[in-house]
């Protein structure tokens, strides 16, 4: 079992920068994919960033690329996700998940573990 906490959500500014963290517990960290998704009023759930657990390659959701980087510390059993030039679309629930099976790192329905959120909300 892993337990996800998420941290590092609140109220910015468009063009404001926030730095999302995700402190993983429990079992070994090794081996999982980490993803963060996110959540906006009345919208289902949407992939925004993943790193792999060996390669540390990513994906980004072409909504975010170029403005948001996901990072990962092993040691530490942490991924962060640092946001920049966020817009008022980007407000919305943030979640951290954990993969270790099969499919596709886009899909919410292939990570095993969630955390409980963090809520990020941006004025315009």
């Amino acid at each position: 079992q892993v337990q996800l906490v998420e941290s590092g959500g609140g109220l910015v500014q468009a063009g404001d920068s926030l730095r999302l963290s995700c402190a993983a517990s429990g079992r070994t960290f090794r081996g999982y994919t980490m993803g963060w998704f996110r959540q906006a009023p009345g919208k289902e759930r949407e992939f925004a960033a993943t790193i792999s657990w060996s390669t540390d390659t990513t994906f980004y959701a072409d909504s975010v690329k170029g403005r948001f980087t996901i990072s990962r510390n092993n040691a530490k059993n942490t991924v962060d996700l640092q946001m920049n030039s966020l817009k008022p679309e980007d407000t919305a629930v943030y979640y951290c998940a954990a993969k270790d099976q099969v499919g596709s790192v886009y899909s919410s329905t292939n990570y095993n573990y969630w955390g409980q959120g963090t809520q990020v909300t941006v004025s315009s």
